[in-house]
């Protein structure tokens, strides 16, 4: 198989300089692509004096646009995406690839706690994780992970779905197990990133984040969202309709409202449901 290796990269000039020699000594005939995210420091530079192939974009589009770019530009039968930063280390990359050969569709090297930015990331993920779990019916050990190795032909029937931002890991993982694609997880461990050009920004981030926990719902069953929200309005509008009777002997409109709610919600997931379904429809990607 032809392996191609995207790393979306924004001033990243000095992890590049570290992980390309390491990436290229472990995998010397894969083709490497450094999508540039509108630097503003000298990524293209080191990237071209690295001898890789570069994508440069005039300005910042974001990870996601970046991936996308990567993805179709890549001419391997496998892509493997990894952050540029010096993070993930390219001697586990055959470790992904072995466990694609199982028969895998996308295989996500899988961060302990050691490879969270902080406690409250770690504790974010954690949550994330485990909501994805439900939803899906499957252990999904590390949701927002980058690096991973997927096969390209499965992979670009979903850049349509993909976010130009953030959490195209999330993104990309829901819509595998949802076209029952199967996905394993690889135990990696996660060096510290090289420099302090961090771009996660607390408050901002911090509403991306919840912002997560609906789209996870909404990509993969919304009826899991809607049902609940409508079995709680329909408890409350029972719950107020027998107090009420109880101690008024009438029935009041915020009853009648609470219990329209319940209606409401539950048919708007059957619509987004069906929505849905046909989002997963095949898009050939050539």
């Amino acid at each position: 198989m032809r392996i191609s290796v995207v790393l979306p990269a924004k001033n990243e000039a000095e992890g590049l300089g570290r992980t390309l020699p390491a990436l290229r000594a472990q995998l010397p005939d894969a083709e490497i692509i450094v999508v540039d995210d509108g630097s503003t420091d000298d990524t293209a530079a080191i990237a071209a004096e690295h001898g890789v192939r570069v994508l440069s974009a005039p300005y910042s589009m974001g990870n996601g646009a970046a991936i996308k770019r990567g993805a179709r530009a890549a001419s391997g039968e496998v892509i493997v995406f990894m952050d540029a930063d010096g993070q993930h280390d390219p001697a586990h990359i055959p470790a992904l690839l072995a466990k694609l050969g199982e028969g895998y569709d996308m295989v996500v090297g899988a961060r302990d706690s050691s490879g969270q930015a902080n406690a409250g990331r770690g504790l974010a993920n954690a949550f994330y994780n485990r909501l994805a779990s439900w939803m899906t019916g499957m252990r999904i050990a590390d949701l927002t992970s980058g690096f991973r190795a997927v096969r390209a032909y499965q992979f670009r029937e979903f850049l349509h779905l993909l976010p130009n931002g953030f959490s195209y890991p999330t993104t990309s993982t829901m819509a595998f197990f949802r076209s029952a694609y199967p996905v394993a997880y690889v135990p990696i461990p996660v060096a510290k990133r090289i420099g302090n050009n961090s771009h996660i920004r607390p408050i901002k981030d911090g509403i991306r984040f919840l912002l997560i926990i609906f789209k996870i719902a909404t990509l993969y069953s919304p009826l899991k969202l809607f049902a609940p929200t409508a079995a709680a309005f329909l408890t409350l509008g029972l719950g107020h309709y027998a107090y009420t009777f109880m101690t008024q002997g009438r029935f009041t409109n915020m009853s009648a409202l609470l219990l329209s709610a319940a209606v409401i919600v539950f048919l708007i997931g059957l619509i987004s449901e069906q929505i849905t379904s046909l989002t997963y429809r095949p898009v050939r990607s050539d």
